[in-house]
């Protein structure tokens, strides 16, 4: 039989790289004379911010701490056992760069086998054993926490996760089965299911004290200090930790019902990860542990080995590391100060524009109009969300005023554009428009202002090409809502200058948003994939597919809404607008619907109602349609939709309408919302051959964001 040291010594080969984390024992006598304690702490050697993990070397760590601390329980040289983190940080949980290099089902086996073998060593101790969750704590950093028999958590905690479904996983080292026979099945659904498909949203520490997972929580002052005092109670017998009894019936079948309700609203089935954290779940009702872990072990490797995994590894690292490096951004050291910002327009998404610099920059940021009535309603907007902000508790009443003071209007772009560093306008899309506004701009703004644009879909480079330094305008283009979307989408013109286009990601930096660089071509990244992709939905309507039957083609691949939904959300008459720029810029392969147009000439603000508090086709939509008479299937809608995208993407980057592919997916992610098990969109082209059925070739070369050649 193998042994876990010989297991995992076995899986340390595969993971070249592992920052290995170490876990060091140190004995210190409880107070009030309860004993002789000991306690291991996690810490990879690296700075505080640095995050702790799992690979199979630090699991081995761990192993011959417990190895230590068994021996001493055993022979009564310690009454109990803790294990917490370095200062601010836990630990998160398995090392992913390691296992997206696996390649065999038997070796992701032994790393969910190994990580099992380890931690529930802390459960079969001969003393108590405590886990002190002093900072972030996801994944597996949770897990090890769960196999001790308390757990206490600092009031300062700021991240407590299982976000192994959002990354197509599951809770591999016990977090399905224990979770829920420690706070019951509906709180174990709400951690490992809602809140991972939930865009992975994190747990504060008091949060985790009232789920149960926690039996005590303190201050982070002195968290440890006091962690330790209520062990020694908890040792003498004056705390008893008392637990909620679980519902083994129908609560617990009611709550995986609702974990599949919710897993089919979010990924339509196309993802695998959730439900099969659902099927451990339901298995757990009998509280069977190595039943569960058995089949954790299992799930994992199967997920491992499978590509949700791997897109969702690789969406990750775009979102984390990639989109901090923006590829082709000039040298930041080129980059000019921005004091004073300007913001020409002061309607709803111009008012969204000036709060986001007003709170990021923290300078003055002045808005103008064509009438008082329009700025004094753009400033008034700004002021009631800073309110909100207050009545929140998200910042005190002395932020507040500052940001009040902050922010101002004006008529009149001399007097407010005068000595702005950098002025964004949001008026109409209309070519002409903007130009006058440019134009104007230009003649009182400083020579060295940078002059940004947040077109969707319109040519920067001929936006400025009648002013007299065109090389210091740049496309800014945000999502709508701008509080919400990370992507920012910048433009260089064709004569946009580094110095303009540095100030730009430094500008983008301080929003805190994803900035990815794009060509000045038509509609740039996201609003070129989404017409092409909703253009052939509407294409295959207009030829007479049901629309119904056209909406469910698209289901499996789990995106966050339907097209025509999505269609309703940004408004039938800029979806319109988008589709008639490209289809002036590429006539053969983006159309115009006329039934679109129709929509958006009768006032319709989209497809459906909610009269019956689910969408359903609006009968005066209905009236509207005048559809051919081919019908396809789901399976003939969703090859066709796909064809049109993997052709799309690969025309984009023959333009070099951005850097590679991955630039691609990092938009669609961002600015989107397109799920994490998809990676964006191209992974999913790759696994599906429909890359190669179009293109002649993959996206993505064979181990990125799949299974290693």
């Amino acid at each position: 039989m193998t042994t876990t040291a010989e297991l995992l010594k076995g899986a340390a080969e595969l993971f070249p790289d592992e920052v290995v984390t170490q876990a060091h024992v140190r004995h210190l006598d409880l107070p009030g004379g309860a004993g002789r304690f000991a306690l291991i702490t996690l810490d990879n050697g690296l700075d505080h911010t640095k995050p702790t993990t799992f690979g199979p070397q630090s699991l081995a760590n761990l192993n011959a701490a417990i190895d230590q601390v068994e021996k001493e329980a055993s022979e009564g040289a310690v009454v109990g056992v803790g294990i917490t983190g370095k200062p601010f940080i836990f630990a998160v949980g398995a090392d992913l760069k390691g296992v997206e290099l696996l390649k065999r089902h038997e070796d992701a086996l032994a790393i969910g086998k190994g990580g099992h073998d380890v931690f529930k060593r802390l459960s079969s101790l001969a003393v108590p054993t405590f886990a002190y969750y002093n900072g972030a704590a996801m994944g597996g950093g949770v897990e090890v926490g769960l196999h001790c028999s308390y757990r206490t958590v600092s009031q300062a905690l700021p991240a407590f996760s299982l976000p192994e479904v959002f990354l197509g996983l599951v809770p591999g080292w016990g977090g399905c089965t224990i979770l829920p026979n420690l706070i019951g099945a509906d709180k174990a659904v709400s951690v490992v299911i809602e809140n991972s498909l939930n865009q992975n949203k994190q747990l504060k520490g008091a949060q985790v004290h009232e789920l149960g997972i926690a039996d005590a929580i303190f201050e982070g002052a002195d968290f440890l200090e006091q962690s330790l005092i209520w062990t020694a109670s908890v040792l003498k017998g004056e705390i008893v930790v008392e637990r909620a009894e679980i519902d083994r019936g129908e609560g617990w079948d009611a709550a995986v019902a609702r974990g599949r309700f919710i897993a089919d609203s979010k990924v339509h089935g196309a993802a695998p990860a959730a439900y099969r954290a659902l099927d451990i779940i339901e298995a757990a009702k009998d509280g069977d542990l190595q039943k569960g872990f058995d089949a954790e072990d299992t799930a994992l490797a199967d997920l491992i080995m499978g590509g949700e995994l791997r897109s969702g590894i690789y969406a990750f690292n775009l979102v984390q590391k990639r989109a901090k490096r923006p590829a082709g951004a000039p040298d930041k050291n080129l980059a000019r100060p921005v004091t004073k910002v300007g913001v020409v327009g002061a309607g709803l998404m111009a008012s969204q524009l000036a709060l986001l610099f007003l709170r990021r920059l923290e300078v003055p940021v002045v808005l103008t109009d064509i009438d008082q009535e329009r700025v004094d309603k753009g400033v008034g907007y700004v002021h009631a969300e800073i309110e909100k902000l207050l009545g929140k508790g998200r910042i005190n009443q002395d932020k507040a005023n500052r940001l009040k003071a902050l922010v101002s209007g004006v008529l009149d772009k001399a007097e407010g554009f005068a000595d702005a560093d950098f002025v964004i306008e949001a008026v109409f899309e209309e070519m002409s428009v903007k130009q006058k506004v440019f134009a104007e701009v230009e003649a009182v703004a400083p020579a060295h202002a940078i002059l940004a644009t947040n077109t969707s879909s319109l040519s920067v480079s001929e936006m400025a090409s009648k002013l007299k330094h065109p090389e210091r305008v740049v496309g800014f283009h945000f999502f709508n809502p701008v509080a919400v979307l990370p992507l920012l989408e910048i433009v260089r013109g064709e004569k946009t200058d580094d110095a303009s286009l540095a100030t730009a990601f430094g500008v983008a930096k301080k929003l805190k948003k994803t900035a990815v660089l794009t060509k000045d071509a038509p509609a740039f990244v996201v609003n070129r994939i989404l017409t092409r992709f909703m253009g052939e939905i509407q294409n295959v309507i207009d030829e007479g597919t049901p629309v119904a039957t056209a909406e469910e083609a698209i289901e499996p691949l789990g995106l966050p809404m339907s097209p025509l939904v999505l269609l309703e959300l940004v408004g039938p008459a800029i979806g319109l607008h988008v589709s008639e720029t490209l289809n002036r810029a590429f006539p053969e392969r983006f159309t115009v619907s006329p039934n679109l147009k129709a929509v958006v000439e009768a006032g319709k603000r989209g497809f459906y109602v909610y009269d019956s508090g689910r969408p359903e086709l609006d009968p005066e939509v209905a009236a509207l349609l005048k559809q051919g008479d081919v019908v396809l299937t789901e399976e003939q809608v969703r090859a066709r939709v796909l064809d049109a995208v993997a052709q799309e993407i690969g025309l984009m980057l023959e333009e070099g309408v951005v850097a590679e592919a991955q630039d691609i997916d990092l938009c669609l992610i961002t600015g989107a919302g397109w799920p994490f098990h998809l990676g964006g969109i191209t992974p999913y082209l790759d696994r599906e051959g429909v890359a190669e059925r179009v293109n002649g070739k993959r996206f993505l070369a064979q181990g990125v964001a799949s299974v290693p050649a």
